[in-house]
């Protein structure tokens, strides 16, 4: 009994992960679309945790819940999407999106397949004492066993920011931008004038 329980919760929670995911790419609605795509990294949080990675679980709840699909989930409700033209566009390239899906079905079957993953591969992991911290035997690995690549890693999303920094970076020559270097060096006579003015006599006089 104590060894079904777990079964059974994960296979509840593999369902739901399947079935989020199957409606994120069928419903029409995008707003819908980001929140199956929400329960989906959710129920695969709950999945990592039966494998004792609780470290992952909470990165992906915090980081991609919390920050990534709540930001994508807000771009999708302020742009006014024209439906017609989606479906129109989807209707054109159905064809190559169906052989594009078998293939990667094919491809995913080749995988996992049944020799590929069997219990004698890959064994249900034994339970660890009562101080195993995830976190720490995660921070051991990457700082040492895999630093270089983890290194590597860092340099690649840093190019990647950079690039993308640059690739939405345009001028545009009717507007105006600031410069702050000039803005300091700048005297009162270059922006203060005073002007004379002469007062009216023959008011001053009628009074």
């Amino acid at each position: 009994m104590e060894q079904l329980i777990p079964q059974i919760v994960f296979y509840t929670f593999s369902l739901a992960m399947v079935l989020s995911a199957i409606a994120v790419i069928t419903v029409r609605n995008p707003v819908y679309a980001a929140l199956f795509l929400i329960l989906a990294f959710v129920t695969c949080a709950c999945i990592w945790m039966l494998l004792e990675a609780e470290f992952l679980a909470i990165t992906l709840v915090l980081v991609y819940v919390g920050a990534v699909m709540v930001l994508f989930l807000f771009v999708v409700m302020m742009l006014d999407i024209n439906m017609d033209l989606v479906q129109q566009r989807f209707a054109r390239y159905l064809p190559v999106s169906l052989l594009v899906a078998v293939i990667m079905l094919i491809e995913m079957l080749m995988v996992v397949a049944a020799k590929n993953f069997t219990v004698e591969l890959f064994p249900m992991p034994a339970p660890h004492p009562l101080g195993y911290s995830n976190t720490e035997a995660l921070g051991e690995l990457l700082y040492t066993k895999y630093l270089f690549a983890f290194e590597v890693a860092a340099v690649i999303l840093v190019v990647a920011i950079i690039a993308a920094i640059t690739l939405t970076l345009r001028k545009r020559p009717n507007t105006r931008h600031q410069d702050p270097s000039k803005q300091v060096q700048v005297k009162k006579e270059d922006r203060l004038r005073v002007v004379k003015v002469e007062t009216d006599t023959e008011y001053g006089k009628h009074t």
